[in-house]
């Protein structure tokens, strides 16, 4: 919070405020209250900057229109699909599509509802998922899909029989609905007892239970290869969640960086190069190995 200017802190701090008060008074209004917040992105998600190296397009998706960004042809080249992270938006992986495009790989990236061009005031990560998807099921089966943050745990929830990826990167990705939820709680100097209203909300909203979003039960069953770039000093999504993933998915490695944190990890030059080299089939971090009752390791 000390990084943010002073007029933001005021802001956040009346926020809290209010927010500590209504759940005194009126606890439902503010669990509704913490519930739209924790769908709505950052205002700065619409500040997309132009790119006329890309192809524009719009895809319908749940009742809004979908920007989308593609070089190269997904019809006629293996593509890669490129899944943004919360209060972000497609151009974020600019500085991959060369490396990609050098390889061959056609490039499609989108706009989640809400996020950049794309229509919308709330989302979440079922409607991330079902965007991943009809996405996917518009451009066929991708050679190759790297996400970012929730982008990446929308991407292991979008595998199905109607749409895969053959190999993935998920760059710091959440493993944990409810740890992101309880974090988003304390943000807002918020107890845990709004957690069951807040699910609710968005129960009522998305039809998707908090259940059907474990990620634990996706991880066991995948079987393409996958890298798992984390940084250990990640202060938004704990490192220990990206090693979650490399220790529950059988095919998955982890490449694990300090000093990059959660967002300039996606624009590091050695993580993209790792990721290219993934890519290309070599291997790339390290297997994590244990057992549920042993520390983990590395192999």
């Amino acid at each position: 919070m000390s990084s943010l200017p002073a007029s933001a802190r005021l802001r956040l701090g009346a926020l809290r405020t209010g927010l500590v008060l209504s759940a005194w008074l009126a606890p439902g209004h503010a669990a509704d209250w913490a519930a739209r917040l924790f769908a709505t992105p950052s205002s700065r998600t619409r500040a997309v900057p132009e790119d006329g190296t890309a192809r524009h397009g719009r895809l319908e998706v749940l009742g809004e229109s979908v920007a989308t960004y593609v070089w190269g042809d997904p019809g006629s080249e293996p593509y890669a699909l490129l899944a943004h992270g919360w209060s972000s938006h497609g151009l974020c992986f600019r500085q991959w599509v060369d490396g990609l495009r050098a390889r061959g790989y056609a490039v499609v990236a989108f706009d989640q509802p809400a996020h950049g061009r794309s229509t919308g005031r709330h989302s979440s990560l079922p409607e991330f998922v079902a965007t991943i998807r009809a996405v996917g099921v518009h451009y066929g089966p991708a050679a190759l899909a790297i996400g970012h943050s929730l982008g990446g745990a929308a991407l292991v929830l979008a595998q199905d029989e109607a749409w895969q990826a053959r190999r993935l990167v998920l760059v710091a990705p959440p493993a944990d609905v409810q740890q992101a939820i309880g974090r988003h709680l304390r943000h807002l100097w918020l107890g845990d007892t709004l957690r069951p209203a807040l699910c609710a909300w968005l129960l009522r909203r998305t039809g998707a239970d908090i259940e059907s979003l474990d990620i634990s039960r996706r991880l066991p069953a995948l079987g393409q290869p996958a890298l798992i770039v984390h940084d250990l000093g990640d202060r938004q999504v704990p490192w220990s969640e990206g090693e979650y993933y490399a220790y529950r998915w059988p095919g998955a490695r982890l490449l694990t960086t300090q000093g990059l944190g959660h967002r300039r990890l996606l624009d590091d030059p050695e993580t993209i190069a790792a990721a290219l080299a993934f890519a290309d089939g070599r291997d790339v971090g390290s297997r994590v190995v244990g057992s549920p009752n042993l520390p983990l390791g590395f192999a």
